[in-house]
């Protein structure tokens, strides 16, 4: 009976809990992801470059769709335009006029790490394709450094450079570390990558340098504009409503691993949480063994103690340590005088001999109290530690 109603309790907090757990999972799924968002206002985000390079009046826009879909777009006829109403961006508007390349910007986000575009046939037709955070390594160069440019000087902050060979041609930003800024020629079309996702960030606004370099990368091909955000979580709501119908091996497919995994964990907790107990069948404790040797040791300790015989304690460990010292310096068992021990530790360790003295010696007094007895076990300890016995 009492079984039966741990149980019910146990199922009544399960059902308690899992509505928060999945909202909890569900809010970590819709939370876009502010680094290098043209939307965000932090430091991290692009939001104050987006709003200048719009007061320039240059034709650029936000792609809210999976880009696999901008990529495999056929060209529209000049001046046709096809849109999306999106929840973000309410007049999202698709644009490609007959045979014009387009230019689009990803912005690492902080959680994805940016791979070079596979459909490298979309760049070859001309179009460009600017990456920023892609992950090179970690040089001697300064964590931050002030690079010159022809808009301008450009501040850096980080010790990564792309320190591959390449032609000095293809470099658009460097040092003595390494290339921070390059471009790779891809047919009539280029791809470019910079090591940092910060270049233009909200928090290089005092620094004309880093907004002005970043704006002619994206404006010298002459193209249309186009600034992923699928990537930092913002959907329009065609993609909103595609990816709710979809089945779950595309939401798997779609979704990144550390939120699949959170999910499988907070499934796996239920259920051993619900079976209380581990991953298998309970394995009974087993007494621990007795040292009858170290038992019977530390109960005559306890009675000489309180029978205040510390005369008899130094007397018996005494006569012990003598002829383990003799024993040691191999001196036989039969006894010897304390002098011809001595002698033999002198000579055999190059130690003094009021080292040994100090343990071969009586104590001072009838019954020596505690703390004598104590300083002079601590001797001894010692002394085994000379001879290699620790």
């Amino acid at each position: 009976m009492k079984q039966s109603s741990s149980r019910r309790r146990r199922w009544r907090w399960a059902l308690l809990l899992m509505p928060l757990l999945i909202a909890i999972v569900f809010a970590s799924l819709r939370t876009p992801v502010m680094q290098g968002s043209t939307y965000s206002r932090a430091p991290s985000g692009y939001g104050a470059w987006y709003a200048d390079i719009q007061k320039q009046a240059i034709a650029v826009k936000r792609w809210q769709r999976p880009v696999e879909e901008l990529l495999n777009a056929p060209s529209l006829p000049k001046g046709e335009e096809v849109g999306w109403q999106g929840n973000k961006n309410p007049a999202l508007i698709r644009q490609r006029t007959g045979g014009t390349s387009l230019t689009l910007v990803q912005i690492a986000n902080g959680r994805d790490v940016l791979l070079p575009i596979a459909n490298k046939d979309w760049i070859k037709q001309g179009n460009v394709v600017i990456f920023l955070g892609v992950r090179s390594p970690v040089t001697n160069a300064p964590f931050s450094s002030s690079l010159p440019s022809p808009v301008g000087a450009v501040k850096v902050e980080t010790r990564r450079r792309y320190t591959e060979k390449i032609s000095d041609d293809n470099i658009l930003l460097k040092d003595a570390a390494g290339a921070v800024v390059w471009e790779e020629v891809i047919g009539q079309g280029r791809m470019i990558s910079v090591v940092t996702p910060h270049l233009a960030a909200n928090v290089y606004q005092n620094e004309p340098g880093n907004f002005k370099f970043l704006t002619e990368l994206v404006t010298a091909p002459g193209n249309p504009i186009w600034i992923d955000e699928y990537s930092h979580g913002f959907r329009d709501q065609e993609s909103i409503a595609k990816e709710k119908s979809g089945s779950l091996a595309g939401y798997l497919a779609q979704t990144s691993l550390p939120i699949v995994a959170m999910q499988a964990l907070i499934i796996l907790f239920v259920l051993i949480w619900e079976k209380n107990q581990r991953f298998g069948l309970s394995i009974k404790l087993q007494p621990p063994k007795l040292d009858n040797s170290e038992a019977y040791i530390q109960a005559m300790a306890g009675v000489l103690q309180k029978a205040n015989c510390s005369d008899f304690v130094w007397e018996t460990v005494g006569k012990a340590e003598r002829a383990y010292v003799q024993r040691s310096l191999g001196l036989g068992i039969d006894p010897l005088e304390p002098h011809v021990i001595i002698e033999a530790w002198v000579q055999q360790t190059g130690r003094p001999a009021a080292e040994l003295e100090d343990v071969l010696r009586q104590p001072t007094q009838k019954r020596p109290n505690r703390q004598e007895l104590l300083t002079w076990l601590e001797k001894v300890q010692t002394l085994h530690r000379q001879l290699g016995n620790p």
